[in-house]
Parts: structure tokens; C-alpha cells; sequence
């Protein structure tokens, strides 16, 4: 330790560093932040704190400040701690640095909240960026008003445990029904209301490789008792009488039970959905079995018909 020591204080007394030494000093102390800061607080700041500071100093004149405005995107942050700016305190007898998040960084980490909020199964992620503005002021034909306001007043005025009905959202391709559904769920999340968006077609087809490991239930259980639910692409693709009678109806008959708020999409209206429903994959018509269902659907939901242009292409 003391030829390491040795060795420090030589270099220190140096011409060369000496030389450099000043020239930091001097780089550091011309900083237009460093001068505001050092004026503000002449009457507490020694030119002791200062002499003992310069390292932290200098690290504060290489960081973003001023709410990062020269920084193009949170990705881009070249600070030491990714998204959070330095601010110069007095820590006893020196100046010290502390970091705080900068109004970038409270944006990002306020939308990943959000977004854990929002379970999708199935569903691209880019649906729940939607919003029911753009939903709207895209089309403004009668149907899409009328859903748009729906929709608002339900991710406003909704809270948990009071009876809500969702909405039946039936059209053909393309017309934002599950663009609605995400815009919704993320007007919920806003409020910190999470919620689970689920694409019925693959969770069926799930379900069924899940009966020999003994996790069925247990995903079942996870979508039955969403706070708030959105089935979408109901009756997209023939339904086994399995899945109509041991997974829709059973989940469907809890929510109803507990009342718990349940959306729905569909290519088809509520008759059509029950003639889908009637007739089981080997041609058997089981029209009992199918207007249960469509009664649990018709308790949860109000039906609204979507139209206009196919926005897929």
C-alpha cells in the first residue's frame, strides 16, 4: 500500500498532471450550470467543497439536464443512470450528486404499468396501444359512435364489484372490433383496473394439447375470474361441443354469477352466433346446449353492430 502511495503523490506533483488537473478544474468551473449552481449557493459552497468535489463535478457536466431536452428518445439516454438526470446537492463537507427521474422516464415506466395491467392472450401487443378517440374519429358512422360511447362510459364509470353489462361487438373483418376491445382495456389501465384480452380460437386450441398436463383447470380458473374480460373472435372457427359446454359455458356461467363484466367479438350477430353454436362438429344440432350459451352471452353483453371499410388492407 505505501509504495502504491509513493507512486500517487509522484505522479501528482508531475508537471504533466498538473497540468491536466487545472485544465479540468478550469473546464469544470466555466460550465454555465456549475457557475449558476456555485453563484446560488456562494454564501454555503467553499472553495474547499469545491477543490474536494471536482470529480462529481465533472461527471455533472457531462450528464443530460434540463429535462433532457437535447435527448431524443429514453433508449437514447447517455446518462450514467439510464433515465434520470443529476441534480447538485451539499452532502457535510462536500457536493454531492443525486439522480432524478426524468419526466421521459416517468412516462415509460408509467406506460409498462399500464401494459402489465393488460393480460392478452393471443392478441398482437399493438392492439393495446389503441384508444377509443382514434377509434372514432377515423369513421364516425352511427355504429361506431354508438360503441365509442358505450365504451367510454364503461371505462369510466366502472368499478369493481358493480353490475356492468360489456358489449357484443359483431361486424365483419376488419372493422376495429378488437381494435375497440384494446382501446377499452387501455382506458381501464388508466385507472389501474387490469384486465385480459383473450383470442378464443387459440385459447381453445391450447386448452385441448393442456388436458394430459394437468394444467386445463388452472387456465380455465385464470380467464373465468378476470376483472374484466374480453373474449374475442367468438364463433370465428367451428366450436367442438367440448368447447362450447366445458370451457365458454362454464366460464361464461361464473361471470354471470358473480357479475363479473365480459366483452365480446364476432363475425356473426346473435342468431347466426347461435346457429354456429347449435351444430357441433359432426353435424349433431344440440339447440338446448347452444341457447344456454347464447343466453349467458346476451345477459353479459349488449349487442352493436360495426360496419364500414376493412381497415386490414
Amino acid at each position: 500500500m505505501e509504495k502504491i502511495n509513493t507512486a500517487l503523490n509522484k505522479l501528482a506533483n508531475t508537471g504533466q498532471f498538473k497540468k491536466r488537473y487545472d485544465h479540468l478544474k478550469d473546464e469544470v468551473l466555466s460550465d454555465p450550470d456549475i457557475v449558476l449552481y456555485l453563484n446560488e449557493n456562494s454564501s454555503t459552497v467553499t472553495n474547499e467543497m469545491v477543490e474536494k468535489s471536482l470529480v462529481k463535478l465533472y461527471e455533472f457536466t457531462t450528464q443530460s439536464k434540463h429535462n433532457c431536452e437535447k435527448c431524443p428518445t429514453l433508449g437514447e439516454c447517455k446518462n450514467v443512470l439510464k433515465g434520470y438526470q443529476p441534480r447538485l446537492i451539499i452532502q457535510g463537507n462536500s457536493l454531492d450528486l443525486q439522480y432524478d427521474m426524468c419526466p421521459r422516464k416517468a412516462v415509460d415506466d408509467d406506460k409498462k404499468k399500464r401494459e402489465k395491467l393488460i393480460q392478452s392472450l393471443y392478441v398482437p401487443r399493438d392492439i393495446l396501444s389503441a384508444s377509443i378517440r382514434d377509434f372514432y374519429q377515423t369513421d364516425s358512422s352511427a355504429g361506431r359512435m354508438d360503441a365509442a360511447e358505450k365504451a367510454t362510459i364503461f371505462a369510466t364509470e366502472y368499478e369493481a364489484g358493480k353490475k356492468q353489462k360489456g358489449l357484443y361487438l359483431h361486424g365483419q373483418f376488419g372493422v376495429g372490433k378488437t381494435y375497440l376491445l384494446g382501446a377499452i382495456a387501455n382506458e381501464l389501465a388508466e385507472r389501474k383496473i387490469p384486465s385480459m384480452i383473450v383470442y378464443v380460437p387459440d385459447f381453445l386450441r391450447e386448452l385441448k394439447g393442456s388436458i394430459g398436463d394437468n394444467t386445463l383447470n388452472s387456465k380455465i380458473e385464470m380467464v373465468k375470474k378476470a376483472s374484466v374480460l374480453m373474449l374475442d373472435d367468438l364463433g370465428a372457427e367451428s366450436m367442438t361441443s367440448w368447447g362450447r359446454d366445458e370451457v365458454i359455458g362454464p366460464i361464461l356461467q361464473f361471470r354471470m354469477l358473480e357479475n363479473l363484466p365480459t366483452f365480446f367479438t364476432s363475425n356473426f350477430n346473435f342468431a347466426e352466433l347461435k346457429n354456429h353454436l347449435t351444430f357441433s362438429q359432426r353435424g349433431e344440432k344440440e339447440e338446448v346446449k347452444a341457447a344456454r350459451v347464447m343466453e349467458r352471452i346476451m345477459y353479459l353483453a349488449d349487442p352493436i353492430h360495426l360496419d364500414g371499410k376493412n381497415r386490414r388492407h
